[in-house]
């Protein structure tokens, strides 16, 4: 179930501001939403997340956000 525009319709600009939005709302909503809150905010993020790597498969990975990268700090 789709909240809001799908993410297929969104521009580029749009879905990463969304992102953006979600993210910066989560603890807020895992702290002090209702269940349903929460559920529907997870299922939203789920839903953006997935288009964008739909569109960015190839995206660009920071070397120090793996293992690897993580180890030689």
């Amino acid at each position: 179930m789709t909240m809001g525009i799908d993410p297929k319709d969104l521009t580029e600009d749009d879905l990463l501001r969304e992102l953006r939005q979600l993210h910066a709302t989560r603890t807020d909503t895992f702290l002090h939403g209702s269940g349903d809150a929460l559920a529907n905010h997870t299922e939203r993020t789920r839903e953006l997340e997935e288009e964008y790597l739909r569109r960015h498969p190839e995206r660009q990975v920071d070397p120090e956000r793996l293992r690897e990268g993580a180890r030689q700090r």
